[in-house]
């Protein structure tokens, strides 16, 4: 999976709140239930998803190697810069002057960018590999 240069775009810092209903009552995925017929209060998505505004930035990503992940072609990425790189997270990766999205891991005291598609082999790093960890991946939106 890789990620187009052009398609990062950073969070605008004076971008107006997002308000939008928030129901009280939870949708239920299973058997229908009758919904409450009133609002709890307005959800701002902004101050819902972006903990660091002047370091969040929104990526598209392109290819198929993180479908274990739920995250597919096409998806949007909400990616935070401030957060330091943990094993298990979801990554945004410089490798040798391309930018990739994986599951950064360790195995035996090396460290390994793994795909979630048994197609796609993992990266280990190497000594004398370019490598920058660019951001965090904090939430994934796609359609449904």
């Amino acid at each position: 999976m890789r990620l187009i240069r052009e398609s990062i775009i950073p969070v605008r810092q004076e971008s107006l709140p997002i308000n939008s209903p928030l129901f009280v009552t939870p949708v239920p995925a299973g058997f229908p239930s009758p919904a409450d017929d009133y609002l709890e209060n307005q959800l701002d998505l902004n101050k819902h998803l972006i903990r660091h505004p002047a370091a969040t930035f929104f990526v598209r990503v392109v290819g198929d190697s993180m479908i274990g992940a739920g995250i597919h072609s096409g998806d949007m990425f909400i990616v935070d810069r401030s957060l330091e790189p943990e094993e298990n997270k979801v990554v945004i990766a410089i490798l040798n002057g391309e930018f990739t999205v994986k599951r950064l891991k360790k195995q035996k005291g090396e460290l390994l960018l793994v795909p979630e598609n048994d197609a796609h082999q993992p990266v280990f790093v190497e000594d004398g590999t370019e490598l920058e960890i660019w951001g965090i991946v904090t939430t994934v939106i796609h359609p449904v």
